[in-house]
């Protein structure tokens, strides 16, 4: 498999947080020397963000796209993205515009990252659909069909599917990077989202819930995946994301380096994120040295 140089990633999520701090996180994480900076996509709080289980869905709580036009201004150097956009919250060619001017704001420095939705109550209180799985995969396979038919040269565009409709649609600026942003998909299905992730993404981005033995077996489901389709498994960057802890953090990535992960997002606690960014950033040097 193709050899991918290294990449580590800060992620802040805009939740139980403020605008003050978020700028402070990005600026010192881009001086520091990260790769990549990232926030969320979610309308209400969701557990896998805070330290409590179950917080408040009404906690404070910023858009992220809004967010990473911010960013884009606050850094001069780190990649920016959404870990990850939840697909169902947008119509594919308005999403398609906003990350393009995303794109131009930052000079061409986004990482295009989306997902098929999933929290529940955010949707159900604003009644848009949801859906079980299959179905939510089925409408990101045509968002990223439109999204990159959009993205291309193309003028005009017509897409005709089962869940979006485009008619002479146009996109213009196209984005600033060629052929488009690098699309990171995440998700762990099997039998259609890791076949997904074959066809269509650059990064495979999945999550540190059931270990670094799990992760690379899925790895592995994607490796056969490619080969279904006829893609070279190398092209697809894979990714974690982690939630560190500043005094073991390379012990904690080292793992995964070593299980072919080389996109490394990790995960900081609103909590004390800047005195925890200011620990990993200086053992950043260590970790490079793994690979």
């Amino acid at each position: 498999m193709t050899q991918h140089p290294l990449r580590i990633g800060a992620k802040l999520v805009p939740q139980g947080t403020s605008i003050a701090a978020l700028r402070a996180f990005w600026r010192l994480a881009d001086e520091s020397g990260f790769d990549h900076l990232w926030v969320y996509d979610h309308l209400a709080g969701v557990g896998n963000a805070a330290t409590v289980a179950e917080p408040d869905p009404a906690i404070d709580l910023f858009d992220g796209w809004s967010l990473l036009a911010a960013m884009a201004s606050e850094t001069r150097n780190a990649r920016i993205g959404c870990m990850v956009t939840a697909n169902s919250l947008r119509h594919p060619a308005v999403l398609a515009k906003i990350a393009t001017t995303v794109d131009h704001l930052s000079g061409g420095r986004l990482e295009f990252g989306i997902g098929a939705g999933w929290a529940e109550y955010e949707h159900r209180m604003l009644d848009i659909a949801l859906g079980g799985p299959g179905h939510r995969i089925d409408k990101l396979r045509e968002s990223l069909t439109i999204i990159k038919a959009l993205w291309s040269p193309e003028k005009f565009i017509d897409f005709f599917g089962d869940y979006y409709t485009v008619e002479k649609a146009v996109h213009a600026p196209k984005p600033v990077q060629s052929p488009h942003p690098p699309i990171w998909l995440g998700g762990t299905g099997e039998k259609r989202m890791l076949k997904l992730v074959a066809e269509q993404a650059d990064v495979w981005n999945t999550v540190n819930h059931d270990g670094v033995d799990e992760a690379a077996r899925l790895s592995g489901v994607l490796d056969r995946w490619c080969a279904e389709v006829g893609r070279d498994p190398g092209e697809i960057r894979r990714s974690v994301q982690l939630r560190p802890d500043p005094r073991r953090v390379v012990d904690d990535v080292a793992p995964w380096l070593d299980a072919g992960f080389t996109e490394i997002v990790l995960f900081f606690s609103p909590e004390q994120p800047l005195a925890d960014l200011e620990k990993v950033a200086a053992r950043l040097p260590m970790i490079r040295t793994l690979i």
